[in-house]
C-alpha cells in the first residue's frame, strides 16, 4: 500500500497502541500498514476493532459499564436469547443485539438491572411472570 499523503511504501505489520480512558491506559497490538521508520500507519476494515475492544475494557473497570463480552456472557448465565433479554428488561428486542456488537450501550438503569440480576437469577422468573 501506499501511503495517501507522503507516498511511501507501507506494509502490512502489527504495533503497540495505548488506549486511554479516565486515567487509565491498556496497550493493544494495533494492526495496519505502516512506514518502515515511525511514521503513521493506515488502518482499514476491522483494524480498528482492537481500540474499540480495549476501550470498552477500560470504561468497564473505570464506569462499571459492561463490556460486549460480559452482556453476553450475563445473557447466556440467564439462558435467554437477545430478543428474550430485551424484552425482560423492557429495552426492545433488538438492544441486546447492539450491546454485544458494541453498537450501544446499555443506560444505567440497565446496567443496575443486569447486576441484580446476574447476582439474583431466580428473580428472573418474577420479571418474566409481570
Amino acid at each position: 500500500m501506499i501511503a495517501p499523503d507522503t507516498g511511501e511504501t507501507l506494509r502490512r505489520d502489527v504495533r503497540p497502541f495505548t488506549v486511554r480512558y479516565k486515567g487509565e491506559s491498556l496497550t493493544v497490538d494495533l494492526p495496519g500498514y505502516y512506514p518502515e521508520g515511525n511514521g503513521e500507519g493506515v488502518h482499514v476494515g476491522d483494524d480498528m476493532k482492537v481500540t474499540d475492544d480495549a476501550l470498552r475494557l477500560l470504561k468497564e473497570r473505570v464506569d462499571g459499564i459492561p463490556a460486549p463480552a460480559t452482556i453476553r456472557n450475563f445473557r447466556l448465565k440467564l439462558k435467554l436469547s437477545q430478543r428474550e433479554a430485551g424484552l425482560l428488561l423492557k429495552v426492545g428486542e433488538s438492544a441486546f443485539d447492539k450491546y454485544e456488537r458494541g453498537i450501544a450501550e446499555p443506560s444505567g438503569p440497565t446496567v443496575q438491572l443486569m447486576k441484580l440480576l446476574d447476582r439474583h437469577p431466580e428473580l428472573v422468573l418474577d420479571l418474566q411472570s409481570a
